[in-house]
């Protein structure tokens, strides 16, 4: 007969999964929302081209998992239930706000969920390493909407001030096609961070239950997670695509192209820095940074203000469900 630890550690393999999956149709949106809105591509050729590069970013590297598996709660001082109650809440605030179409955080939604149900495991805060949530998760919580809404802001005028004789057709045509490249680099990047929020919280049920000695993420979690954000990839997400491309600001190629490479190179930073961060919140601020560089009433503040407030409730929502959930479980 398998014993409970076995058990237990399938059901966060399997629970983490679908998180990844959802993931993978709730943010991977944000990766591809310019492209369709734009009609640079269609839905399908987007979806498809992001699954592609969602699966291919997920082997970039691990400094990401290990923030999110060992960075923020010691593995070895939790319990299995902890970590399924994380995941539970996790894909609970998923489903809330993709289902109201608000591009919220993934990411900050499961170290809510981690954060929650730890706390209420041990009763104590004392268990979450607080140093590492600001630095690696809170800080850039605050600046990566704020640095992609100047990047893009910036970039923006840039181009402008070098396209300022280019007829608008010619404009078009051009950045028609370079914006299949952002769109492209946008989706290896989001696979390049976010896979590697489950591929952490696999291995810290691994640590915690005594199948690894150390925190080191196995291939099998690697390819799991890549196979899981692809297929969520490849589902779509036509809600947040629709408030991200056009609710927030009207863009054309060339404004989708440098909303795209501004929040590219931000969450590649990010990564490099083992930073979980946003990609929702990056490609957000970078569309706003480039509406407003036309002029600040291009930019929907009202749809601005929605999505702001869900990015703020985030954190603090998820560690409540998480924690309910997990006084849920014990009950049971």
């Amino acid at each position: 007969m398998l014993s409970s630890t076995i058990i237990l550690t399938v059901t966060i393999v399997v629970i983490a999964l679908v998180f990844d999956l959802i993931n993978g149709f709730h943010d991977s949106a944000n990766a591809i929302a310019c492209s369709v809105s734009t009609r640079v591509l269609t839905l399908k050729q987007a979806v498809i081209m992001s699954a592609v590069l969602n699966f291919a970013g997920a082997f970039m590297n691990v400094k990401v998992a290990k923030t999110i598996g060992s960075g923020i709660v010691d593995p070895n001082s939790i319990t299995q239930q902890v970590i399924i109650a994380a995941l539970v809440g996790a894909i609970i605030w998923n489903l809330i706000t993709w289902y109201f179409g608000i591009p919220s955080s993934s990411s900050h939604a499961l170290i809510g969920g981690l954060v929650g149900s730890a706390i209420m495991f041990k009763k104590s805060f004392i268990i979450v390493n607080w140093a590492s949530l600001f630095s690696k998760v809170i800080l850039w919580l605050i600046l990566s909407p704020v640095i992609g809404f100047f990047i893009g802001f910036v970039f923006m005028n840039i181009i402008n001030m070098f396209l300022r004789k280019t007829r608008p057709a010619t404009v078009t045509k051009v950045f028609s096609k370079l914006q299949i490249g952002s769109a492209a680099l946008i989706a290896l990047n989001h696979g390049g961070n976010d896979a590697q929020k489950s591929m952490g919280i696999i291995t810290m049920a691994l640590v915690s239950a005594g199948f690894l000695p150390v925190f080191a993420v196995p291939d099998w979690v690697k390819i799991s997670c890549a196979l899981a954000m692809a297929l969520g990839t490849s589902m779509g997400g036509k809600k947040i695509i629709k408030t991200m491309g056009s609710r927030m600001s009207k863009i054309a190629p060339v404004n989708g192209f440098t909303a795209e490479m501004g929040a590219s190179s931000v969450i590649f930073t990010a990564t490099m820095l083992n930073a979980p961060v946003s990609t929702t919140h990056i490609i957000t601020g970078s569309i706003m940074g480039v509406g407003a560089s036309k002029r600040l009433s291009a930019v929907r503040w009202a749809v601005a203000k929605e999505i702001l407030t869900a990015w703020v409730i985030t954190i603090p929502a998820c560690a409540l469900i998480s924690a309910l959930t997990l006084m849920l479980i014990n009950l049971i």
